[in-house]
């Protein structure tokens, strides 16, 4: 790659496998921290794309949806 920076320092190496890692389905059987996030992320970016807009509601079985509060942390 031209203009690139070769990675010598054994961290910059580490970091760079890391940023290359792409979600397995397996990832949500393993036990690793990364493995753990990438699932996560995983299932919500489904759960977006499934619900379709950003007023999210739980659909109730009994036909009333349940809106899904957006409030953010108080201190």
């Amino acid at each position: 790659m031209k203009g690139a920076i070769p990675l010598t320092n054994k961290k910059d190496q580490e970091s760079s496998g890391l940023a290359n890692r792409y979600y397995e389905q397996e990832d949500y059987q393993r036990n690793d921290q990364l493995s753990s996030g990438l699932a996560t992320t995983h299932e919500q970016v489904s759960d977006t794309l499934a619900e379709g807009e950003i007023h999210a509601v739980i659909d109730d079985v009994n036909g009333k949806d349940i809106p899904v509060e957006r409030k953010g942390y108080d201190e």
